[in-house]
């Protein structure tokens, strides 16, 4: 499948018919390694996970799937929403897909949506210091780095944390 057509992206409800999809990314280490996904998780634990993702319902939290031409390739996230402030998180779940814009035109959907359903003007970001490709996008994205604050682990090692904001 070819994934050149980014107008083809879009954010949409997660709903449990999704799940396969979840599988998938769950045996994919380099995606797991990346997001803080345990490795060799066992298929019921998953859906149960899946599951509470799905019938969710939070004011401060809010994670959309992101579809491409009729299939699920990852989720974006809304997290800490207080105020007019929220916190954007985007995974793209095949590292396969990674570096092909995908997760830029995913956040460009979801800043679109804060801003939009959610009256959203300011957005909170954060990525390790090693994750090249998500701190391009952010900038890409206008995001401004505000601060170096915490250590977290990534792709094996103890990695700065590295925070970033954008005023829509």
């Amino acid at each position: 499948m070819e994934y050149n057509d980014l107008k083809s992206i879009k954010i949409r409800p997660i709903t449990i018919d999704d799940f396969n999809f979840v599988l998938k990314w769950s045996k994919d280490n380099s995606f797991c390694l990346a997001n803080g996904w345990e490795q060799n998780r066992k298929e019921e634990e998953l859906f149960n996970w899946w599951l509470h993702c799905v019938n969710n319902i939070s004011e401060d939290f809010i994670r959309l799937g992101v579809e491409c031409k009729d299939r699920l390739i990852g989720y974006a996230d809304l997290a800490n929403i207080k105020d007019n402030s929220a916190e954007l998180g985007i995974a793209i779940g095949e590292s396969t897909l990674w570096g092909k814009g995908l997760g830029y035109t995913a956040a460009l959907c979801m800043i679109d949506y804060a801003s939009k359903k959610r009256g959203i003007t300011s957005i909170n970001a954060e990525t390790h210091e090693k994750n090249f490709r998500s701190r391009k996008m952010l900038e890409k994205l206008g995001f401004k780095e505000i601060s170096r604050v915490g250590y977290e682990e990534y792709l094996g090692t103890n990695n700065q944390l590295l925070q970033f904001k954008l005023i829509i």
